[in-house]
């Protein structure tokens, strides 16, 4: 019975022993997963780390470089200054201003406007330096005339009116021609050669009038020009747009402005002419009748 009980005793140690074996063994294997699985997180974690401070410090970075792009963008850039418009437009001197004119309203008819301003300019300048020399004092030439008259006759009247220029002394020198004929051959020779006068004084004044109607003929011929051009240019484009008309509307207003412009400065010289041309035709004609006077006298004082 003993011997039994110390077998089973001994069997039940033995069970004890290897249970208690294995579960030692259990543990290290549990301990070493655990382990395992601790340091493997450790890793994990540490990588994580690395990476989020990694990512930190690129996000830094990041906000750095967009906060210096900011920075340089917000800063004032110094441009250089624009010259106004004014200014621009200053500088530029009335002789370009005026060629680039001439070339935007067509060289073709702006050529022709241009040819009658320097016509008739160049004839109203040769009539005005005409008429300036033509000129004379009536009044001192009769005096002169009447003491020549009273002195020495008629040859000494005709020296004088023959060392005297001027439309008046040629008028008087050929009714003193005529005085020993009478008095109304004088008369009839000095109204003759009056009219003789007056043409060469006149002469040029219808070349003048010819540009000053011709000048804006042709500006509105251009006009007319201008528009077909716009019109050609729509139906071609088979549009009605700002741009396409521009170029030819824009030639038909300068043209029309020039031929205008020519046409008024020609006038003004024309109007200054004929006031001219008429005093000088009425000294001639009140000298002429004086002279006459002058001559009966000195014929009644024989």
């Amino acid at each position: 019975m003993k011997s039994t009980l110390n077998s089973i005793f001994a069997l039940g140690l033995g069970k004890t022993k290897r249970m208690l074996a294995l579960f030692a063994v259990f543990a290290l294997l549990t301990a070493g997963s655990v382990n395992a699985v601790y340091a493997q997180s450790e890793e994990t974690t540490g990588e994580e780390t690395t990476e989020a401070a990694a990512g930190d410090t690129a996000a830094a970075m990041e906000e750095d470089s967009a906060a210096a792009t900011e920075a340089v963008m917000e800063e004032p850039v110094e441009e250089a200054p624009a010259a106004p418009v004014e200014e621009m437009e200053e500088a530029k001197t009335f002789h370009q201003v005026l060629k680039q004119k001439f070339i935007d309203g067509g060289p073709i008819f702006m050529s022709f406007v241009l040819i009658c301003l320097i016509l008739g300019l160049a004839i109203c300048i040769e009539r005005i330096l005409y008429l300036s020399l033509s000129t004379s004092n009536s009044k001192k030439l009769l005096d002169e005339v009447e003491s020549a008259l009273n002195s020495g006759g008629v040859e000494a009247a005709k020296e004088v009116c023959r060392n005297t220029s001027g439309p008046v002394a040629s008028i008087f020198y050929q009714g003193l021609e005529r005085s020993t004929e009478g008095i109304d051959m004088v008369e009839k020779s000095v109204v003759s050669y009056g009219s003789v006068q007056m043409g060469l004084l006149e002469k040029g004044l219808s070349w003048i009038s010819l540009f000053i109607a011709l000048a804006p003929m042709l500006g509105f011929f251009g006009t007319v020009i201008g528009m077909i051009d716009a019109f050609d240019a729509i139906a071609a484009a088979n549009n009605i747009s700002p741009g396409i008309v521009a170029e030819g509307i824009g030639v038909a207003l300068i043209t029309t402005v020039s031929g205008l412009l020519v046409a008024m400065v020609l006038q003004v010289f024309y109007n200054y002419i004929v006031a001219k041309v008429d005093s000088i035709v009425n000294d001639m004609e009140d000298a002429s009748i004086t002279l006459i006077d002058l001559l009966v006298k000195h014929q009644a004082s024989k």
